[in-house]
């Protein structure tokens, strides 16, 4: 049994789940049907827009292949949930997926310069506890020659439709790029910019190894609050650490074990299945839901590890017994589910405590739930030592 830190993801996000619900609307420039090269194709300056007067070319993002979703059949460009989960899921969870978090593009290119354009569904580009750049803006990274991702650039979100560089005196030389989409707003359309005279290409095909995605499916944390940034959330830090894509199914106040969540999740040859919707489940739900959710998981993925996580530790639990309360009563649910699954010999369960994941002074939080970048680091390191082993084993 791995049990190693505690987590109370608390309350969810007060408010978070209304931030950028708008429905994406069905008319913009990059809009319409667009089919996405094969990995490693160089773009054809063709199928761009030729802007004379910045001497760059655009090109609609959706000519890259996407990570972060399985799905192609959605009903607008970039939900993370097919058109039929609107029929499958609770209402406000279908309304949060189709907010961007954990889309993202891998792309080449040897521009000294890139520019983005973007246009967000929802008009509500902050939260009081939460910036613009995290809710409604993009995070660029770049690999370096040793094969880390480096922070390079974020596009600061100033009204619905936005234009900037995201970078700029980039040095010759072609280069990888990771570019995260917003957690908490969804994107209507998005344009990248680079030089006439640069190249643009889809990056190559993951290596086989590493090409199974780690499957996030949990609440408001999971989906990004607090991060300062797309890419500051622990599911995209994991996934950079542990070179997989993500896919993150997070919902601000909503991540709880429904059934047709886990049918949608059942769908994905996932390498590992991380379970952390406690913050928004008491603990009669988490007594009744969690089996349930395991044996569907297992019946369509009988060999894929599911990891169950405990809430993280409100970081005022220590001095305030309601929150203690709250952490203590859910996480016993979890263990009695776990102990019972145990005991039934199902086979790749794991489990990780919630105590430690945001440290234990105090200062991992914005509001005493929700992390801030510091919490959101220390929980992925948590979380790596967990996941490794299990992404070994899974091979």
């Amino acid at each position: 049994m791995m049990r190693m830190v505690r987590t109370t993801l608390g309350m969810l996000l007060v408010g978070l789940g209304t931030v950028a619900m708008t429905v994406p609307g069905s008319a913009s420039e990059s809009s319409g049907p667009v089919k996405s090269v094969a990995p490693g194709t160089r773009l054809d300056h063709k199928q761009g827009n030729a802007d004379e007067k910045a001497k760059l070319i655009w090109f609609d993002a959706k000519l890259l292949p996407m990570e972060g979703r399985i799905w192609s059949d959605v009903a607008a460009p970039y939900d993370r949930f097919p058109a039929r989960a609107e029929k499958l899921v609770p209402p406000a969870v279908w309304g949060l997926s189709r907010q961007s978090a954990g889309l993202a593009y891998r792309f080449v290119t040897d521009a000294p310069t890139i520019h983005a354009k973007w246009t967000l569904t929802g008009t509500n580009l902050a939260m009081p506890h939460m910036p613009a750049t995290g809710v409604s803006g993009l995070d660029l990274y770049v690999k370096t020659e040793s094969g880390r991702w480096q922070w390079l650039g974020v596009g600061q979100p100033r009204a619905k439709s936005n234009q900037q560089a995201l970078v700029s005196g980039l040095p010759k030389g072609k280069r990888e790029f990771l570019l995260y989409l917003p957690l908490y707003n969804g994107v209507e359309s998005l344009s990248l910019g680079v030089p006439a005279s640069a190249s643009l290409e889809a990056a190559p095909t993951r290596a086989a190894e590493s090409a199974k995605p780690l499957v996030f499916y949990g609440t408001s944390i999971t989906q990004g609050g607090c991060a300062s940034r797309p890419g500051m959330v622990h599911t995209a830090i994991l996934g950079r650490k542990l070179n997989r894509p993500v896919i993150n199914l997070g919902f601000s106040g909503n991540g709880r074990m429904d059934s047709g969540v886990v049918e949608l999740l059942s769908e994905i040859d996932a390498a590992v299945f991380i379970i952390d919707c406690l913050p928004n489940m008491n603990a009669e739900q988490v007594s009744e839901r969690t089996i349930p959710l395991v044996q569907m998981l297992r019946k369509k993925r009988p060999n894929t590890p599911i990891l169950l996580v405990e809430d993280r530790s409100y970081t005022n639990s220590t001095v305030l017994s309601g929150p203690r309360e709250r952490n203590r009563s859910s996480r016993q649910a979890l263990q009695r589910a776990y102990a019972q699954l145990q005991a039934d010999k199902v086979p790749g369960i794991s489990y990780l405590e919630g105590e430690t994941l945001l440290g234990d002074d105090g200062e991992g939080t914005v509001d005493s739930s929700h992390p801030t970048d510091l919490g959101f680091m220390r929980q992925a390191d948590v979380m790596a030592k967990v996941l490794e082993p299990l992404l070994k084993s899974g091979k």
